[in-house]
């Protein structure tokens, strides 16, 4: 990958498509990309839906390649969710097509004129735009099968639903997987605005005629990717739990832990848990016919996402997530699978993050929209997103925002992005992450549930304060280098308990760059990113202020526990002494 793809929505009246050399930006991928373009080329303290603003899509630095992991890909931009800098990452194809395109990133930039709407077409011949208002508040569903019929299903799809095009706050981008369904999503941050905002519904990419990218040593690759797969096999994390129960197999963990937020964070425990488990949901995909065990991208070998079918037998859609089972089930005081994959297809149709989503009804039932536990409410409340209804743009725009419009004060957000499915005061290090990320409330960012609750890369005690800022530093460091790579963030249980497979990683890394590297350098490139991300966040306003918790969560106990999060500010204000 030797050049930026710069698409400039409007250049005399109409779109325009540069190619430029890397530059200073050489060496860089993923979100250490995304992050270094936007510092550098976004002014901190424009409107996130202004011309000013940019969205960077760049795949890893190992994207397009044989390395088993290597197909994540990352959106960048300012969050209109946040006002601070975003990293959103996604599985699905796109990253492994446009790194054999040659792209280490595609920038889009500008606004387009008098709300047109357009559909890019790119390949080894080039940048096509297509004017096409004919797409205009369709799903992603039904703008995925117009592709389909247009150019088939070899291509990869980065599309946004009717939540982008309205530049509501929780707007994602979606990923075509590999059976070409929408169903893979930068979810975090609004970046589904940003995209709407240029005037850009989908962008197809079409790698045909290209090869797959070689690595500087053939041999030492191999080897390394051997050992690197190896070592995810026989982790009994990647290796066990996640390809028999995906990523839910974590229901009944947390729920045990005390730590599974229930009815907007006023409990840790659901007594409905076992109901939508990983294991209940493994056996309701299997009795219908569906796949427990799928990638997100060729290449997966760990295999943690899966295939959804309704009663009838009929796709309906991914297996959810974790978080997806979470944000519309024990949080809304719902223990029906059933229904939480049909408002999980609804957001991946509408583009929406389906944490904030489920955050936000939460907050809506508390505001006596519905009751906690009403399914058909849920439902109904999200269909009106999609339709775009004056309380579907609340809620579409996010927790923070629901809360204010309803008188709200116990609305779990920091920097305005809604909690993840882990509550902070019973999973401590949870809460220190999501009070200090650069990207708001975000699990994925510094996910310490490894030591905290699985005893992953050792054991802290998730009920005590001790130990938790240095275990959420060196997590954050060590993802934002995995999120610069491309690699899958669920190597990092294997890698933490392994030294060979880190070994091995840093091996890969090596042998297909003809680079040099050290594990230290690795952990240099997540402090560097980190920092650029912090300036950034520093010069839009951002405070030590806006790194903490909401103060519910250090005033109410949380059962079963009666626990309150007790890190303390000057504690909070430590993370990043590095």
């Amino acid at each position: 990958m030797d050049k930026i793809l710069r698409i400039n929505m409007s250049v005399n009246g109409k779109p325009e498509a540069k190619v430029h050399p890397l530059g200073d930006y050489a060496g860089l991928g993923g979100r250490g990309l995304t992050s270094a373009i936007v510092s550098k080329e976004v002014p901190p303290l424009c409107h996130p839906l202004g011309e000013d603003n940019k969205l960077v899509i760049a795949p890893g630095l190992l994207s397009g390649s044989a390395a088993a992991m290597s197909g994540r890909i990352s959106v960048g931009c300012k969050s209109p969710l946040t006002g601070g800098i975003k990293e959103a990452n996604s599985g699905g194809q796109a990253a492994q097509v446009m790194a054999r395109l040659g792209y280490a990133a595609i920038i889009l930039e500008g606004l387009p004129e008098n709300d047109k709407l357009y559909k890019i077409v790119i390949n080894k011949d080039g940048v096509q735009f297509h004017e096409d208002n004919t797409l205009k508040m369709l799903g992603n569903y039904d703008t995925v099968d117009r592709i389909k019929s247009e150019f088939g299903d070899k291509v990869a799809c980065i599309s946004i639903g009717q939540a982008g095009e309205m530049k509501l706050g929780s707007a994602s981008i979606a990923f075509t997987n590999m059976e070409f369904r929408p169903t893979r999503h930068a979810g975090r941050g609004g970046v589904g605005a940003v995209m709407g905002s240029k005037g850009v519904k989908v962008i197809v990419i079409d790698d045909a005629g290209m090869k797959m990218r070689s690595p500087k040593d053939p041999e030492k690759f191999k080897a390394a990717n051997r050992q690197f797969v190896a070592g995810l096999k026989k982790h009994p994390v990647t290796g066990e739990g996640l390809p028999a129960y995906g990523t839910n197999v974590l229901t009944n963990v947390v729920n045990e832990a005390g730590g599974l937020p229930t009815n907007n964070f006023k409990a840790g425990r659901f007594e409905g848990a076992p109901k939508v488990s990983g294991e209940a949901l493994a056996d309701m995909i299997k009795e219908r016919g569906g796949n427990p065990t799928h990638g997100c991208h060729r290449g997966c070998v760990i295999r943690c996402s899966g295939i959804f079918h309704d009663e009838l037998g009929n796709y309906l859609t991914k297996q959810p997530e974790y978080e997806t089972v979470w944000s519309h089930g024990p949080n809304c005081g719902i223990d029906d699978l059933d229904t939480i994959a049909i408002l999980d297809r609804m957001d991946d149709d509408f583009g929406v993050d389906t944490v904030e989503m489920g955050a936000t009804i939460g907050v809506a039932m508390d505001a006596g929209l519905a009751e906690f536990g009403d399914k058909e409410a849920a439902i109904n409340l999200v269909k009106e997103v999609g339709k775009g209804t004056p309380l579907g743009r609340i809620l579409g725009s996010g927790a923070g925002i629901t809360g204010k419009v309803f008188g709200v004060e116990r609305v779990p957000v920091v920097k305005n992005q809604a909690m993840p499915a882990y509550d902070p005061r019973a999973v401590k290090g949870m809460g220190v992450t999501y009070a200090t990320t650069t990207m708001g409330a975000d699990h994925t960012a510094g996910y310490c549930v490894t030591a905290n609750l699985l005893s992953v890369g050792g054991t802290i005690d998730p009920l005590s304060p001790q130990g938790q800022v240095e275990l959420s530093r060196n997590l954050q460091i060590a993802t934002a280098a995995i999120d610069s790579t491309g690699m899958c963030l669920f190597i990092a249980f294997a890698i933490l308990d392994q030294e060979e497979t880190f070994n091995a990683l840093v091996d890969l890394i090596n042998a297909f760059s003809g680079l040099s590297l050290t594990g230290d350098d690795v952990s240099e490139l997540g402090k560097t990113v980190l920092k650029v991300e912090r300036e950034f966040n520093r010069q839009a306003g951002f405070t030590e202020k806006d790194d903490r918790l909401p103060d519910y969560f250090l005033k109410e106990s949380l059962p079963p526990h009666g626990v309150t999060f007790n890190v303390t500010d000057a504690e909070l204000d430590s993370v990043f002494n590095f």
